[in-house]
């Protein structure tokens, strides 16, 4: 399968004797997820199941096992490196997540993200369905301001929360359907929306209206972001808000006009760089098309961004 190709993989514990199962769970887990510890409630027939859809991009598992508890030492946290983090979220049963000091206990309607760039405990009760969703580092991050493990509860039963959830499900049974853009295009989504649901969980004292102004910047920004024209400025102007309303409506996630503006962009063109309807456009032509005013400074913020050039994910996903 051609790198970064989507794929969907089923596998299960019933394929193998009941003596093997916790070792088979153990390779399985391992071959997709970085080094953990499992401890096991009956390792004699353990039982679970998984459906992983993945691209290069991004990851989602559903998942059902029986009881087991998952950890992440320090000591494996440095012989294997991985940034990234997981959003979990339980549709049955529990999860009881440690994580820097915070415990936050997880039931169907509420979910966390933790890091696997810091240890952590992981207690799944008997019979648990739930959600893991791998997300880049890089794409937390830079639009959260910060680098450190989260395990706040998020209340995914109302408002953005359900948002998140039902979209999490829709690419979940639309798993068969789906192409690799399509994938990683919600994805995206989902992941901006768990960013905006995070800042908000943590500050719940912010005023409703520079959220509104927020979401409303996001959506406008996104519509326009191949105009060389576009700035905060304009922007302000055309939603009918002063600059700054829209600074401080974006300062409180931690960004800037100028800064938003850059990552749709990049986000527009590394969309179009995995879409074949675009494969006629050279890098040049994609600068252009996509608002940067050449194809040297699109190189240089889409290598900061992504940590790879243009060229390399056009080739690259080949």
């Amino acid at each position: 399968m051609p790198a970064g190709m989507y794929s969907v993989e089923s596998l299960s514990t019933g394929d193998v004797a009941p003596c093997e199962r916790a070792e088979f769970w153990r390779e399985h887990i391992a071959s997709y997820q970085s080094r953990m510890g499992y401890r096991y409630s009956r390792a004699d027939n353990f039982r679970g199941e998984t459906i992983r859809q993945h691209t290069d991009a991004y990851q989602l598992v559903r998942f059902w096992s029986d009881e087991i508890e998952y950890t992440r030492t320090t000591r494996q946290v440095r012989q294997d490196p991985d940034e990234n983090y997981r959003f979990l979220l339980p549709l049955s049963g529990d999860i009881v997540l440690r994580q820097d000091d915070q415990e936050a206990r997880l039931t169907p309607g509420t979910g966390a993200l933790v890091s696997f760039g810091a240890p952590f405990e992981c207690l799944q009760s008997a019979s648990t369905d739930a959600f893991i969703f791998t997300i880049p580092a890089h794409e937390v991050d830079g639009p959260m301001n910060r680098k450190s493990p989260l395990a706040a509860g998020l209340d995914l039963r109302r408002g953005l929360g359900r948002v998140v959830g039902s979209m999490l499900n829709g690419l979940y049974e639309e798993r068969d359907d789906l192409t690799d853009p399509q994938f990683n295009a919600v994805s995206d989504r989902v992941v901006e929306l768990l960013c905006m649901l995070a800042v908000g969980d943590d500050r719940p004292d912010v005023p409703g209206h520079l959220a509104q102004v927020e979401a409303m910047v996001r959506r406008y920004v996104r519509g326009h972001a191949a105009d060389p024209e576009l700035t905060g400025a304009e922007m302000a102007q055309a939603l009918g808000w002063s600059l700054r309303q829209v600074q401080l409506a974006l300062q409180r996630v931690g960004t800037t006009p100028r800064e938003l503006i850059r990552e749709e962009r990049l986000r527009l063109v590394r969309d179009r760089l995995r879409c074949a309807a675009f494969e006629h456009m050279t890098i040049n032509d994609l600068a252009y098309a996509s608002g940067f005013s050449s194809a040297s400074a699109l190189s240089t913020a889409f290598r900061q961004r992504f940590g790879l050039s243009p060229r390399e994910m056009r080739y690259g996903s080949r």
